[in-house]
């Protein structure tokens, strides 16, 4: 397969995909991952920004990935 545009937005829908169905409890908590702490004082950690957008995926892209996997499936189903 080769590297093509296509590829590159398919690749990062699974991966947006990926993040929206982590689950808090059974894997977020498990690695440390818990709730974002709101500080707005600018020094806030890699891994807080990582949680910040692993939750802002979560709200925001839930419905936008609904209709952008749709869109991909019957994509796939007509051209193959």
């Amino acid at each position: 397969m080769a590297l093509s545009f296509y590829g590159l937005l398919e690749a990062a829908l699974l991966v947006l995909n990926g993040i929206a169905i982590l689950h808090r409890e059974r894997f977020l908590k498990k690695y440390g991952l818990g709730a974002p702490s709101h500080s707005f004082e600018g020094n806030n950690s890699v891994k807080d920004q990582l949680v910040s957008l692993i939750f802002a995926v979560q709200t925001v892209m839930r419905m936008p990935l609904i209709a952008i996997n749709i869109v991909v499936i019957v994509f796939k189903l007509i051209l193959g």
